[in-house]
C-alpha cells in the first residue's frame, strides 16, 4: 500500500519552505516565493548533497506535506532512494494544460537531501481513460487506473515526464502500482501489459539511462506467490510452513482473503479465491515482462514478519532472472491493533531490513517514515520510524545508524560457516567491517574480540568489545579491522 504525496497540496506547503531546506529551519515568512523554474532538458539542475556521493540502501517513503517537520531525519539517510506516486489524470485535469508545480519541488528537496527520487506513473481515471473511478481513497481522492484511451497521447505524456525530471537525476519509472488490487487497476493483465510495453518504449527513447519497474505486486499478494510455487512444485509442507510463517499477522484481516491454513485443501481453497487468483495472474504477467527484458528492475513490497523474509527470498531468486536488481520500495510493519512495545518493535525493523539486504534487495524504503494520525484505521497499523510530529522514535534511530553503517560500503552476507546460529548481515569499507547481528537461536552465541573491535546496540554508542561480544535474539552492531570471514571465525 502506498502514501501518494497530495501533489497541489505540496506545490504550496513545499515552495514555502524551499529557503528553509539550507537554514535547517522550521519557521516560514508570510510570503510564498514563486515556483521552481523548469529545470534544462540537457544538464542537471545542482549537486546534491550526497555524504561524500555515496549511496546507502536503507531509506524511507513518507508524505511531503509534513516534510518540514521529517528533514532533519531525511539529512541523516542521505544516500537513500525514494519514490513519488504520479497520476496522469492529476497532473493534467485538463488536456494540454499539465500543472508540475508540486513535483517540481519534490524533485529539487530530494536532490538536495541528496536522496535519489524514483517515479510511479499512474494513468488515474479521467477524460484520459474515459469511464467513471469505482475506488476512491484518502483526503486526495486517488482512484484506479485504467487504460489510456490513446496510447500515444499516454506515450506524450511519459515523454514529458522522463524530459522534465531526467534533469533532476530521475533514472527509475515505476509503471503503476499494485496492479493486482482493483483499487489501484481496473484493467486486465493483458491491459497492463500493452501499458507497460508502451511506457517502457517512450522510457527508453527518450533517456536510454533510465531504467522501467514494475508496479509493485502487493505484499499480500507476494506472499501467495511463495505458497503457490511450492504447491506447484509439488512441495505441499513446504508451501504451508511458508505461507503460515508470511501470514502470521494477517488471517483474518480481509475476511477469507487470507485464512488460517492448515492442510493441504485448506491452502488450494486460499489460493483459488477471486482475489488470490486474480493476483497470481498478474505476478505471472510481471514476471513475463521480466523475463522478456521489458522491465529492467523488480519492485518488491513487504510488510509482513520477517520470518517471511527467507521464502520471500526464495521466492525471488527461483523467479527473477538473472542479473535483474531487486529493490523493495515498500517494507514495513502490518500489525492491526499491534501489541510490541517500542524497542522489540525497533528490533524487528533492524532484522527485516538485515536480511532483505542479505539477500542481494539493492534498496529498501520504510513506509511509512512517521504515521499518520489521522487515517482511516484510526491507529498505527504500519509502524513509523518518527513520530507524527517528527521525533525520532528508537527504529528512527536505529535505521539512521543502518544507513551510517552501509553509506558507500560493500554488503555482505553472513558466511555459511556461521548459519543456524546468526543472522544478520556485514558492510565492509576498506579494511573496516561492520556486522549486524543476532542469534539465530534462543542461544546466545560469543563472537570473539578482534583487533579494533567495538560494539553496542544498534542506533547507540559504540564501546571496546573486550574479552567478545554476546549476541542474542537483540540485535547488535559489531565493527572491527578485519574481514568478515575472519572475525566470526571462532564464533562459539
Amino acid at each position: 500500500m502506498t502514501r501518494p504525496g497530495r501533489l497541489r497540496a505540496i506545490a504550496t506547503a513545499a515552495i514555502a519552505a524551499t529557503l528553509l531546506l539550507t537554514a535547517g529551519c522550521t519557521g516560514g515568512g508570510d510570503d510564498d516565493p514563486p515556483p521552481a523554474a523548469a529545470p534544462s532538458a540537457t544538464a542537471a539542475p545542482g549537486a546534491t548533497s550526497t555524504v561524500d556521493g555515496a549511496r546507502n540502501p536503507f531509506g524511507a517513503h513518507w508524505d511531503w506535506s509534513r516534510y518540514q517537520q521529517f528533514a532533519p531525519y531525511l539529512r541523516r539517510i542521505a544516500g537513500s532512494a525514494t519514490y513519488e506516486e504520479i497520476s496522469w489524470c492529476e497532473i493534467e485535469r485538463t488536456p494540454g494544460q499539465p500543472d508540475w508545480a508540486g513535483l517540481d519541488e519534490i524533485a529539487s528537496r530530494s536532490r538536495e537531501l541528496g536522496i535519489t527520487l524514483h517515479l510511479k506513473i499512474r494513468t488515474g481515471v479521467c477524460w484520459a481513460t474515459g469511464g467513471t473511478a469505482r475506488h476512491t481513497r484518502g483526503a486526495a481522492n486517488k482512484t484506479e487506473s485504467a487504460m489510456p484511451t490513446d496510447l500515444a497521447a499516454y506515450q506524450r505524456f511519459v515523454r514529458s515526464v522522463v524530459q522534465r525530471y531526467g534533469p533532476y537525476g530521475v533514472r527509475e519509472y515505476a509503471i503503476e502500482n499494485e496492479v493486482n488490487a482493483p483499487s489501484y487497476w481496473a484493467g486486465s493483465p493483458e491491459d497492463y501489459g500493452r501499458l507497460v510495453r508502451a511506457a517502457a518504449e517512450t522510457i527508453r527513447a527518450t533517456d536510454p539511462s533510465a531504467r522501467v519497474v514494475d508496479s509493485g505486486i502487493s505484499s499480500v499478494a507476494y506472499g501467495m506467490g511463495v505458497a503457490d510455487r511450492l504447491v506447484r512444485a509439488d512441495r505441499v509442507p513446504e508451501a504451508i510452513a511458508a505461507y503460515q510463517a508470511y501470514f502470521q499477522r494477517r488471517v483474518g484481516t480481509r475476511g477469507q482473503q487470507i485464512p488460517a491454513v492448515a492442510g493441504e485443501a485448506q491452502l488450494r481453497r486460499a489460493l483459488g479465491t477471486e482475489t488470490n487468483s486474480r493476483s497470481l495472474r498478474f505476478l505471472a504477467v510481471t514476471e513475463a515482462l521480466l523475463t522478456d527484458r521489458t522491465v529492467d528492475v523488480r519492485q518488491v513490497h513487504f510488510y509482513e514478519h520477517f520470518s517471511g523474509v527467507a521464502p520471500l527470498l526464495d521466492y525471488l531468486r527461483a523467479t527473477t532472472p538473472a542479473g535483474t536488481p531487486i529493490q523493495a520500495w515498500e517494507v514495513g510493519q502490518f500489525w492491526r491493533d499491534g501489541d510490541g512495545d517500542p524497542t522489540s518493535r525497533a528490533a524487528e525493523m533492524v532484522k527485516t531490513v538485515t536480511l532483505l539486504a542479505a539477500g542481494g534487495i539493492g534498496e529498501i524504503s520504510w513506509l511509512p517514515l512517521a504515521y499518520n494520525p489521522n487515517n482511516a484505521a484510526g491507529s498505527e497499523v504500519r509502524y513509523g520510524l518518527l513520530d507524527p510530529d517528527g521525533t525520532e522514535r528508537e527504529a528512527g534511530r536505529m535505521l539512521a545508524a543502518l544507513a551510517d553503517a552501509a553509506r558507500g560500503a560493500t554488503v555482505t552476507p553472513l558466511p555459511a560457516s556461521v548459519a543456524g546460529r546468526l543472522n544478520g548481515v556485514a558492510f565492509v569499507r576498506g579494511g573496516q567491517s561492520t556486522l549486524v547481528l543476532w542469534s539465530a537461536s534462543n542461544t546466545a552465541v560469543t563472537v570473539p574480540a578482534a583487533p579494533g573491535g567495538r560494539t553496542g546496540a544498534v542506533g547507540a554508542p559504540l564501546g571496546a568489545a573486550g574479552s567478545g561480544t554476546t549476541v542474542t535474539d537483540v540485535p547488535v552492531l559489531l565493527r572491527a579491522d578485519q574481514p568478515v570471514d575472519r572475525i566470526l571465525a571462532a564464533v562459539r
